[in-house]
């Protein structure tokens, strides 16, 4: 598979310069091409993308109105997901189009924001919002809120998506982080949307909040459960997934998920001694005291040694289940352990044990052995 940072290439620089020369009288060509060749290779993504903005800035005219309408002017008229071509600028060849407004247009700011919108359907203008919701969060939420019921679903996504607190690989909004409740209203009327695509992004955006105020979360989806379709309802699970991993009580009680009433028969380390690469294999034992059914989500920690030998535990998704009384629920599991670009091994004693409906279960070692050669990973 190609790697992402191909999107910005030569190819897409020049077709970038194609545009802006039908629209700059005075564009030199070599100038803007030349210097972004000599250092694209060499750069990942972001940096690429950045290049690429920085000199279409230097490019551009002076005053906003002009810049505004040469940068509009380059926008393919089809939004069809299909790269930039003679007809205009569209897919990842937007990327560095809304990073140049969003870094260099807040003195225009009710027209930047009007031109991120227009290219946002083109490729979502998510980063480039941003600037804007740092400059001034009160003045860019009044202008999109009014995009809320936008006929088209590029343009509801962005009023989601560019404000979520913690939208992965983008600046945070920390106003938003500390207080996201200007955000609850917008997110309420956007969560019955008729396009997936944009009740995906609203239950990003609550996932992202969960991660700072998890009782909020918990509170609003017990009262969004309420009455709640297909569609609502897979919005809310999604929403709820990392107060899920968690074993936030309240958040699993939405869900029927209630205090366990059992006790661990077994936990039993099959693999006392992994080398990395292999895997640990375990089994338990899960005995009900409730003579009552019982809906379970059962998942696993895997806590891992550290280099000052501490452990330190990670969440892993195991199964749901119905326990029925007096009924003996047996299970195994095989967990690879392999390594990964996010997380450096250690030699020694590791442990596993179970998180069930949020409370912990059991607690069993086994030794990682892990190769010099494979230490750093």
């Amino acid at each position: 598979m190609e790697p992402f940072k191909n999107n910005f290439s030569m190819q897409l620089v020049n077709c970038i310069a194609s545009h802006l020369q039908k629209h700059i009288t005075s564009f030199e060509r070599k100038t803007f091409e030349d210097p972004i060749q000599r250092e694209l290779e060499d750069l990942e993504l972001k940096d690429r993308a950045q290049l690429i903005a920085d000199h279409v800035h230097l490019a551009l005219p002076d005053n906003h109105k002009k810049r505004a309408r040469v940068l509009r002017a380059m926008l393919h008229p089809d939004d069809a997901g299909q790269p930039s071509d003679k007809q205009g600028i569209r897919g990842w060849g937007i990327f560095p189009l809304t990073m140049v407004v969003g870094q260099h247009g807040l003195d225009d700011f009710d027209g930047s924001l009007l031109l991120l919108k227009d290219m946002t359907r083109l490729f979502s203008s998510e980063f480039g919002i941003r600037y804007f919701l740092l400059a001034d969060q009160d003045r860019t939420l009044s202008i999109m809120r009014g995009w809320m019921n936008d006929p088209c679903h590029h343009v509801r996504r962005l009023v989601s998506e560019g404000t979520r607190p913690r939208l992965p690989w983008a600046m945070q909004l920390p106003r938003l982080i500390d207080d996201p409740t200007p955000m609850l209203p917008i997110l309420e009327a956007l969560r019955d949307d008729e396009e997936e695509y944009v009740r995906r992004s609203v239950a990003n955006h609550l996932n992202d909040i969960a991660k700072d105020h998890p009782d909020l979360i918990a509170q609003l989806a017990k009262d969004w459960i309420q009455g709640a379709g297909k569609s609502r309802l897979k919005l809310i699970r999604h929403a709820c997934r990392t107060l899920i991993k968690q074993g936030h009580p309240s958040a699993l009680n939405v869900f029927g998920f209630g205090k366990p009433k059992l006790l661990l028969d077994t936990l039993i380390i099959k693999t006392k001694k992994v080398e990395l690469g292999g895997a640990l294999i375990f089994s338990t034992g899960l005995q009900p005291t409730s003579k009552k059914p019982q809906s379970l989500v059962i998942d696993y920690l895997v806590h891992f040694r550290k280099a000052n030998g501490k452990l330190a535990s990670k969440v892993f998704k195991w199964k749901k289940v119905m326990l029925q009384p007096g009924e003996l629920l047996r299970l195994q599991r095989s967990h690879s352990i392999r390594p990964i670009t996010t997380r450096r091994y250690y030699n020694g004693r590791h442990a596993v044990s179970l998180r069930i409906n949020g409370q912990d279960f059991g607690f069993a070692e086994f030794d990682l052995i892990v190769p010099d050669s494979e230490t750093v990973v």
